[in-house]
């Protein structure tokens, strides 16, 4: 089993950062990618950027590559979502989740666990 949860959302202005984190539970953390994914109001669950569980690879959605930036501190048993620039659009609820190998965490379909997310606000 495995536990997630998110901090580090808040309200801020477009074009400034935000830093998320996802603390997990669980001595198999390293075992798991991890990826983020994001819910706007009224839309689906989407992707937006994963890392493997030695942290030697990295996906991003086309939306915030080169914008966000996705790490993991396995020592720590926590990953982090860098968000940079930020737009208006970028306001959602982030979700923290993990599953066993590195595609399948670009799959809300397959992912194993999800945390219960954190509100990010970005306005204009």
């Amino acid at each position: 089993q495995v536990q997630l949860v998110e901090s580090g959302g808040g309200l801020v202005q477009a074009g400034a950062s935000l830093s998320l984190s996802c603390a997990a539970s669980g001595r198999t953390f390293s075992t798991y990618a991890m990826g983020w994914f994001r819910q706007a109001p009224g839309k689906e669950r989407d992707f937006v950027a994963s890392i493997s569980g030695s942290g030697g690879s990295t996906y991003y959605a086309d939306s915030v590559k080169g914008r966000f930036t996705i790490s993991r501190d396995n020592a720590k048993n926590t990953g982090y979502l860098q968000m940079n620039s930020l737009k208006p659009e970028d306001t959602a609820v982030y979700y923290c989740a993990a599953a066993r190998n590195f595609y399948a965490v670009r799959s809300r379909d397959l992912i194993n666990y999800w945390g219960k997310g954190t509100l990010v606000t970005v306005s204009s």
